[in-house]
């Protein structure tokens, strides 16, 4: 645009355009400026208007891009366009500024200090506190003084600048007043009810915490754990926050020599601390060391093997050097051999007991010097009068807490001795093998003796013959419970009662299925129950003579382990006639021309499987050994159901068990690690939880995979709508914000009064 000379006529105003008189003073902003003229942007209105240096009342030297003026608006003569005419500088309204406190929200990102894209500044946010409410500012890097970058959580101060053109507040001349509170690492040195003590790595001191701080296992922490924490204020002391576990060894307090030094006791640790005494290293040890005498501080703790020390001792020790405050003091304190040839001392020989007078100044010796027992030479032949039982723990009760432990009981075995009946107690820790004796049982044996009470006992103990007025069964464990179990005879036709105290081994390798031998033994009400139940080499349970055929079945009573309320012990299923369709199948059994053949747990090919009433099942023909009696064998449930759903890690199956018609399973559970969908067709076992009596399935196999879903296409007349509409096309749909969304003003309920927004404020 060219500049009319013409123009300066009446000081270089003229009126506008259309005649009208003098034009009103605005203001505005200098955004460009050459030698001989520049442009204004209007505060009031969106205009951007050309200005000739001439028309600028004032010291061209002193204006600059960015001042404010005030003008007037005219119109080029040539071009009829408006211009900026009479330009006068106007002066900053000088506002007292106030420093604001805050702390940085979201910082800029390190690859991005300083660089952007084109067109684009790096910008990060800080907030502050005003009233109970919380503020938030943008800010970029031009706006940090000093060359520093700030990460999230500094605290920062600044001043508050508010865009000429755009309204906006943003934070400028921020200065960096605290950096955020890095991670420090500690010990855990002491638990509470609700509360903790860390000892912290940095600084020799310790920090409380609270266990709602603690993020993980609260259970699994004790003290001696490595943790790491933030340190806040609260209420004007310091906590621990956000306190998480370290692997043990991570952190160190101290550094330990590799060369051992030799020195003097010079003070030692009294053996009742006064009310006073709050030094944790009372004790001191002269040494020269470097050609140079010193005095190292010492604790309780710091003395190897426990040993008494006493003044003028000779002792080695290795220093220890704290890294927070180089703090040395003697660690691994031994008494050398030669302090007892100085001091004289006498040196008694025994064990280790509890007795009113202590033991000073121990030193060890070989294991087996001091013995307390003496055991015969000579071996006695005697009988069981009474059995011994070990100590038992239930292992398999629902929590730790609840576990119930059985005290260990002695028995008791005759003899003779030169002509005389004697008797004398054994515990089962004595015997010679696994095998128990039982009563009546003949036994040889050794008598040990404790020499301080005289007390005999029998030991090295080994059975010679049994007893055979004691019948060992064989069963099969047919079901496990919290602390008893059910054991499946050897005819298959009832199960037996058995505690787990009657167990002769570990509980934990009992699982269903397994071959036992036990007795039978009436205890209250004459209820028969099994003793002395022992695991033993697995036994052909399913019977003789397996036919080769597979048939068709449908389980019509399940064992009684899947329903209690039943009287009988067996399963029962109904042999299915070939070929038929299952509606065929129901009027030939109402016909009464159907068979049934029982089943037990020995007879399940997967042992853990629940047979529900009503399932389709395939199995195979055996006899029982001892009754000839035809049993089903080698069960296996012919289950097929969709998948309904699949959450994260579970899912459920349309499949009706007992009240509920879906299956829980979990996706462990899917063979091959597949990815079930909704509708996919797969079989499965179920198995039943006897704590929860909760049914779910495992070894879930996929048979088929259900349909996928389609997406269904745009109808044409979205699709020719959205070809036809342009970014450009006024009448094309666009998103326009009524307002700035606002949060809760911390009253209750719906407040319909509108406020009025603060600067930089998120409501």
């Amino acid at each position: 645009m060219s500049f009319d000379p013409g123009m300066l006529h009446n000081n270089g105003h003229t009126a506008f355009a259309n005649g009208t008189a003098a034009g009103i003073r605005e203001t505005g902003v200098v955004e460009k400026l050459l030698t001989s003229y520049g442009f204004i942007q209007c505060s009031e209105r969106q205009a951007r208007l050309f200005f000739h240096c001439s028309q600028y009342n004032g010291n061209l030297q002193e204006l600059k891009i960015g001042d404010d003026v005030e003008f007037e608006v005219s119109s080029d003569r040539r071009t009829g366009k408006p211009i900026a005419v009479k330009l006068l500088k106007i002066k900053p309204e000088v506002l007292p500024e106030e420093r604001i406190s805050g702390q940085v929200v979201s910082a800029i990102p390190t690859h991005l200090d300083g660089k952007s894209a084109p067109g684009q500044v790096p910008t990060g946010s800080v907030c502050y506190e005003r009233n109970g409410e919380v503020f938030y500012l943008t800010y970029t890097p031009d706006d940090i003084e000093g060359n520093m970058h700030l990460d999230t959580g500094d605290k920062v101060s600044f001043y508050m600048e508010t865009n000429k053109h755009t309204g906006a507040v943003s934070a400028h001349n921020i200065v960096l007043v605290k950096k955020k509170q890095m991670r420090c690492q500690g010990v855990v040195c002491a638990t509470k009810e609700a509360f903790g003590f860390i000892e912290r790595a940095d600084v020799v001191k310790e920090i409380f915490f609270h266990y709602s701080e603690f993020k993980g296992d609260l259970e699994a922490l004790q003290a001696g754990d490595d943790v790491e924490f933030t340190i806040k204020e609260r209420n004007g002391k310091e906590v621990a926050t956000d306190v998480r576990l370290l692997a043990q060894g991570t952190v160190i307090f101290e550094d330990i020599s590799i060369e051992q030094f030799e020195g003097t006791v010079v003070k030692v640790i009294p053996k009742v601390p006064t009310k006073n005494q709050n030094d944790p290293l009372p004790g001191r040890i002269c040494a020269r060391i470097s050609f140079t005498d010193k005095e190292l501080l010492f604790g309780e703790k710091d003395t190897k093997s426990k040993v008494t020390l006493l003044e003028g001792d000779h002792v080695q020790f290795n220093i220890s050097t704290d890294r927070r405050d180089k703090l040395e003091r003697a660690t691994n304190i031994d008494i050398l051999p030669d302090t007892f040839h100085f001091t004289k001392e006498s040196r008694e020989m025994d064990m280790l007991s509890a007795q009113r007078n202590h033991a000073v100044r121990i030193k060890k010796l070989p294991k087996g010097t001091v013995s307390f027992h003496t055991q015969s030479e000579q071996r006695f032949v005697g009988v069981v009068e009474k059995e011994a039982t070990a100590a038992i723990i239930n292992n398999k009760s629902a929590s730790p807490s609840k576990a119930k432990e059985k005290e260990a009981e002695e028995g008791v075995i005759s003899y003779e001795d030169c002509g005389v009946k004697l008797t004398v107690s054994y515990h089962v820790k004595d015997l010679e093998g696994a095998a128990q004796p039982q009563a009546g049982d003949k036994v040889e044996f050794s008598i040990n003796e404790v020499k301080r009470t005289g007390q005999q006992s029998a030991v090295t103990i080994k059975i010679l013959n049994r007893t055979v007025n004691t019948k060992r069964l064989l069963g099969y464990i047919a079901t496990l419970k919290d602390n008893f179990g059910f054991i499946e005879t050897a005819n298959h036709d009832q199960e037996i009662f058995f505690h787990y105290s009657e167990l002769c081994g570990d509980l934990e390798n009992l699982e269903l299925g397994d071959t036992v031998e036990y007795t039978l033994s009436k205890g209250k009400g004459n209820k028969v129950s099994a003793e002395k139940v022992t695991k033993v080499a697995a036994v052909n349970g399913v019977g003789q003579d397996v036919g080769e055929t597979v048939m068709l079945g449908k389980v019509v009573r399940p064992l009684r382990s899947v329903d209690p309320s039943q009287t009988e012990y067996q399963g029962l299923i109904e042999l299915l006639e070939e070929g038929k369709s299952p509606l065929a199948v129901e009027v030939y059994v109402y016909g009464t021309k159907c068979q049934n053949y029982s089943f037990g747990i020995v007879g399940m090919a997967n042992k853990a499987d629940c047979l529900q009433k009503g399932e389709m099942v395939k199995f195979q023909l055996c006899t029982v050994a001892q009754t000839g009696q035809k049993m089903a064998c080698n069960v296996v449930p012919q289950r097929k159901a969709l998948v309904e759903c699949v959450k994260d890690q579970f899912g459920f199956i349309t499949y009706e068990v007992g009240e509920s018609k879906k299956l829980f399973f979990h996706v462990k559970e899917v063979h091959d690690g597949l990815e079930l969908q909704t509708g996919d067709e797969v079989e499965f076992s179920v198995i039943l939880n006897q704590r929860t009596g909760k049914c779910s399935a495992c070894n879930v196999r996929r048979v088929s995979e259900g349909p996928k879903p389609v997406a269904t296409p745009r109808p044409d007349r979205l699709v020719n709508r959205l070809k036809s509409i342009t970014l450009d096309d006024a009448s094309a749909p666009r998103l326009v914000i009524v307002r700035q969304p606002r949060g809760p003003d911390n009253s209750k309920g719906f407040n319909v009064e509108r406020k009025t927004r603060q600067p930089g404020v998120i409501d």
